[in-house]
């Protein structure tokens, strides 16, 4: 790209602040400026303010596998996936670029050690739940990593460290997620150094188009996968590839399926399943009217009460078919590290602008069906998001003892 094809680029999106000091870098740093430009997509600026503004259709309670059909029904349902299993049809999709840096943890949140008297991280208990369920398939299911720039180098070395765990290497692949750039709140782009503009992955929603960037469909189809069970690192009772999950969606001729569990209040943080139009999708707990959170069946019940937890089994023709399709640009506010006008580097220790992400929620909503697939918290739901408080290390751990897990 020229330079006249990058200052054109920049214009285009009022962007042109980024060229004021590029006289005084040197030739080697206004190289990689410009490269970085034209890597960059700054189309998401002006597609993030207009989804900002998506109105939502009309929503509806979805039906979904309860708990107690889930029992009646187990022996058959964990047959038909684990002939999948067994068949190779089923891989699995760990979305794991972020950083445990929220946690107290300068490193991949994947390789925090979160035992007390001895060393286990999170890679560990997903290295070893996928072993299980080698064990039963006979076979190791592919396991696709999703890491980012800046834990790449780190989760690499990390695994080949703790030598995958056990598990075997050549059934496991590292890939990078594409980055975004960073805004303050007037959507201009943040410094993070001199000659560098500030970047974050782009959210959990990039995991597909990732893939298909790092050449992983040729990869996908030799192997001849059918279904993708992506979840999440920061869970640490994940249960993956769980023949029960992958047998009822494949029972139920949906195109996915999601794990649920019911949510705890109404005002818990979580997205509940739903109906949008009469399809499937996902309501963030901010986009929840209190009416509609509050919400109760004749028997009690919350009428929206099955909060998502990041396991999602997706159908690969369906997966090919909707690729190319644009999901929505989520504006994050968060607090981003930046290069100030005198040249300093600040770490704000509030929000300061934002992050631009998509979200593997609104994949949901471009499927044709989703099996809602209820399952217990204590059982498969720990997740550590927070120092303290909800959802942290501590009450993970209180969860993990609970099943039985020596921390």
């Amino acid at each position: 790209m020229t330079f006249e094809a990058i200052k054109k680029k920049l214009a285009d999106y009022d962007q042109l602040h980024i060229l004021e000091d590029y006289e005084t870098l040197t030739p080697q740093a206004q190289a990689a400026l410009c490269a970085q430009i034209g890597r960059l997509d700054f189309g998401i600026l002006k597609t993030a303010a207009d989804s900002e503004n998506n109105r939502r259709g009309e929503f509806a309670p979805p039906s979904a596998m309860s708990l107690s059909e889930i029992d009646a029904r187990r022996k058959t349902l964990e047959k038909t996936g684990l002939e999948a299993l067994a068949a190779g049809t089923v891989g699995a999709v760990l979305l794991a670029g972020g950083e445990g840096t929220r946690l107290g943890y300068d490193g991949p949140k994947g390789a925090m050690n979160i035992g007390e008297t001895r060393e286990l991280s999170l890679y560990e208990l997903h290295f070893e739940n996928l072993k299980k369920r080698m064990a039963i398939s006979g076979k190791p299911i592919p396991l696709f990593i999703m890491t980012s720039a800046s834990t790449d180098a780190e989760t690499k070395a990390f695994l080949e460290e703790k030598e995958y765990f056990g598990y075997p290497k050549d059934a496991v692949w590292l890939f990078e997620q594409d980055m975004a750039v960073c805004t303050d709140f007037s959507d201009k782009v943040f410094f993070d150094a001199e000659g560098h503009i500030a970047e974050s992955p782009n959210g959990n929603g990039g995991w597909f188009s990732s893939m298909l960037k790092a050449g992983l469909l040729k990869t996908v189809e030799q192997l001849g996968i059918e279904w993708l069970n992506v979840f999440a690192v920061d869970n640490a009772l994940q249960q993956i590839a769980d023949p029960c999950f992958v047998g009822a969606v494949i029972e139920s001729g949906s195109e996915s399926g999601a794990k649920v569990v019911g949510k705890a209040a109404p005002d818990e943080r979580v997205g509940v399943l739903c109906l949008e139009d009469g399809k499937p999708s996902i309501v963030e707990y901010f986009e929840m009217e209190k009416e509609m959170s509050e919400r109760r069946n004749p028997d009690g019940s919350l009428t929206y009460r099955y909060g998502v937890i990041l396991n999602y089994l997706f159908s690969m023709k369906r997966l090919v078919k909707i690729g190319g399709a644009n999901l929505p640009i989520h504006k994050a506010k968060k607090k981003i590290p930046y290069r100030n006008t005198d040249g300093e580097r600040v770490r704000p220790t509030d929000v300061n602008g934002y992050k631009y992400e998509t979200l593997v929620l609104d994949m949901v909503r471009l499927q044709e069906s989703c099996l809602a697939y209820e399952v217990s918290r204590e059982a498969e739901f720990a997740p550590i998001k927070n120092r303290d408080g909800v959802d942290s290390l501590d009450t993970a751990r209180i969860l993990l003892k609970n099943a039985g897990f020596v921390l």
